[in-house]
């Protein structure tokens, strides 16, 4: 197992253009000023999606953006999941959305897990019909911050498909001692 975590650019990137199109280049401006020396090289260099990231820097860049444009609760670290979903599965994955069911999208998730993280991998198993349970296993650095993002990307996924008043809740973590992290979806 490798000793770090890495993301996508997707990834990165999707959180700076919640920054331009929420808060304009001021917005990028305060966060680039607040952000460590790597992060901040990361930025100015420009992100590039389909290169890999350590995940401590895309840590930084969600806490850094919930700390300056959020309450520093964490809450829109969420959001920008959400965003992140958004961003990058309404572009090249659309017809995906426009074609498939819930659960269907739910499947290619567990596909596409290693083209966004290069640790790891995310099980998906129907409960019902309105119902699914995600586990995350063998990530190699977990942090409240990941799953908050998956929380957010996973709830978005289900309403992009067509799952009205989806709801996901995280009800087990290994960053509370859990042997994995597991999420409870559902939808009308």
């Amino acid at each position: 197992m490798p000793s770090g975590a890495n993301v996508k650019g997707s990834s990165m990137a999707s959180r700076i253009l919640w920054v331009e199109l929420d808060q304009g280049g001021a917005g990028l401006a305060k966060l680039r000023a607040q952000c460590s020396p790597e992060l901040r090289a990361a930025i100015d260099a420009g992100i590039v999606k389909a290169a890999w990231y350590p995940l401590p820097l895309f840590i930084e860049l969600c806490e850094r953006i919930d700390q300056i444009f959020g309450a520093g609760d964490r809450a829109l670290i969420r959001a920008l999941g959400r965003h992140g979903a958004d961003a990058n599965l309404t572009t090249i994955y659309r017809l995906f959305f426009k074609v498939g069911t819930v659960h269907w999208i739910l499947g290619r998730a567990v596909r596409l897990w290693s083209a966004h993280y290069d640790t790891g991998y995310l099980e998906v198993m129907t409960r019902g019909p309105k119902s699914a349970l995600a586990r995350v296993r063998g990530f190699a650095t977990p942090h409240p911050v990941h799953c908050l993002s998956v929380e957010g990307w996973c709830e978005r996924s289900i309403e992009l498909s067509g799952g009205a008043g989806a709801k996901v809740t995280e009800t087990k973590c290994r960053t509370r001692g859990d042997d994995l992290c597991q999420f409870e979806l559902t939808w009308a």
